[in-house]
């Protein structure tokens, strides 16, 4: 009996050991194929971050194929867990879980005596229109309503692959049509709503304000905050996605990826959509003058960049994925008559992000059409950043001073005075 008790003891040792070992390689495979440039904000905390990123994703991929947990529900629930804040309650805000039209969202309010109605905020989170969650983000939104003295609204939007395009829009769109309409019940000024996001909530954002400025029955939100969005879907090659194509978080293919099961789930057309093949040649032409390498400043392109010449394209790629060209999907394609009623626009960049340069691109659009604009760009700063403002050992300075800069604006921002 003890025999066959240190046989099971020296078998379950083994395969836990052998376990250790695969993830151990599979982490070090992945992480010496990316690139941690020595500009970015503290590298060596930067390698150890995705380290744990592909260790989560490699233990969620072994334990779907043991029949345990399928991979994308375990890596939310982790992804949570890194971010969650584990107090529950706070001295300084009232915080309440509620739905309106049936969203689950999560209202900060200030306790401290107000003299009038407060500035809202409506906050969209990123996570490739898969991830992310009302508790990952709500370390930061308490920040947010801390320092900007702000009623914060957090929307848990819809996610892929369960639901696709427009879902995730659909939902913020409604969400922000409600909060606009019951500002008094919630205690905001109506006149003084900002709508805020980041990575692909900023996307949300820039495609949410983008049909609000179209309404005519509504009071105008009087700014928008983009942190480093996801702004177009035409041209998977600028500078930003060649210089920074192997830099973690967000690579170049993982954006990809994102984009691709937020429109469809179609990712054979990976390849198509990074060559352009999914773009006409009579779109290429039209779209050129929003969306041109040669648009962005010279100063961001001494990493290296190399033109990449597309003129072809696949009728098979684009009739899958032609969606991805609307404005709802693709913000920076919307027309200029939409562009120049939109608010004062916040922009975020990072300059190791290859998202970097769709800000870039939608601050020159803005300031050409005549929109007030007040752009930070983070020079050490990666995509993602400030999600690790207060991350424990995983904290970023970088990530704290652009949250706090966003905050700053938001604080700053003057009161909408359209009448109805």
């Amino acid at each position: 009996m003890e025999l066959l008790f240190c046989l099971l003891l020296v078998c379950i040792v083994c395969l836990f050991a052998a376990f250790l070992l695969l993830l151990a390689g599979i982490i070090y495979y992945e992480c010496t194929n990316s690139e941690i440039p020595a500009g970015v904000d503290q590298p060596f905390k930067l390698r150890v971050l995705q380290m744990q990123f592909i260790g989560i994703a490699v233990v969620g991929r072994i334990l779907e194929n043991l029949g345990i947990w399928n991979q994308l529900g375990f890596t939310r629930y982790i992804r949570d867990q890194l971010f969650v804040n584990r107090l529950k309650g706070d001295s300084k805000l009232s915080i309440k879980d509620s739905q309106f039209n049936q969203i689950p969202v999560r209202i900060y309010h200030p306790k401290a005596p107000a003299a009038c109605r407060r500035r809202g905020v409506i906050f969209f989170h990123g996570g490739g229109w898969m991830f992310g969650s009302l508790n990952s983000y709500d370390t930061l939104c308490r920040y947010i309503a801390k320092q900007s003295d702000s009623v914060v609204v957090s929307v848990q939007y819809r996610l892929a692959p369960e639901f696709r395009y427009p879902a995730q829009f659909e939902d913020c769109l409604n969400t922000a049509v409600y909060v606009i309409q019951n500002a008094e019940h919630l205690g905001i000024d109506a006149s003084s709503i900002v709508i805020c996001g980041d990575s692909a909530g900023g996307n949300l954002t820039a495609a949410v304000c983008q049909k609000l400025a179209q309404r005519n029955d509504l009071l105008p939100v009087c700014a928008q905050v983009l942190i480093y969005p996801a702004l177009q879907a035409v041209d998977f090659n600028l500078p930003s996605y060649q210089q920074n194509r192997d830099i973690p978080i967000l690579f170049q293919t993982r954006s990809l990826f994102y984009h691709l099961h937020y429109l469809n789930g179609e990712i054979e057309f990976l390849e198509d959509m990074l060559e352009g093949n999914h773009v006409p040649a009579e779109m290429k032409l039209k779209f050129k003058k929003w969306i041109d390498p040669d648009k962005i400043p010279e100063e961001f392109k001494v990493r290296g960049y190399n033109p990449k010449i597309i003129t072809s394209h696949t009728d098979d790629a684009y009739e899958v994925l032609q969606q991805a060209l609307e404005p709802t999907f693709s913000p920076l394609l919307a027309e200029n008559d939409i562009i120049r009623k939109l608010p004062q626009t916040y922009i975020l960049t990072c300059e190791y992000d290859v998202l970097r340069d769709d800000g870039i691109l939608y601050k020159k659009r803005l300031e050409d059409n005549g929109v007030q604009v007040t752009w930070y760009h983070s020079t050490d700063g990666f995509h993602g950043i400030i999600s690790f403002f207060d991350c424990r050992c995983l904290t970023f300075p970088s990530g704290k001073k652009a949250l706090d800069n966003i905050v700053h604006f938001i604080k700053t921002t003057k009161s909408s005075s359209k009448e109805l």
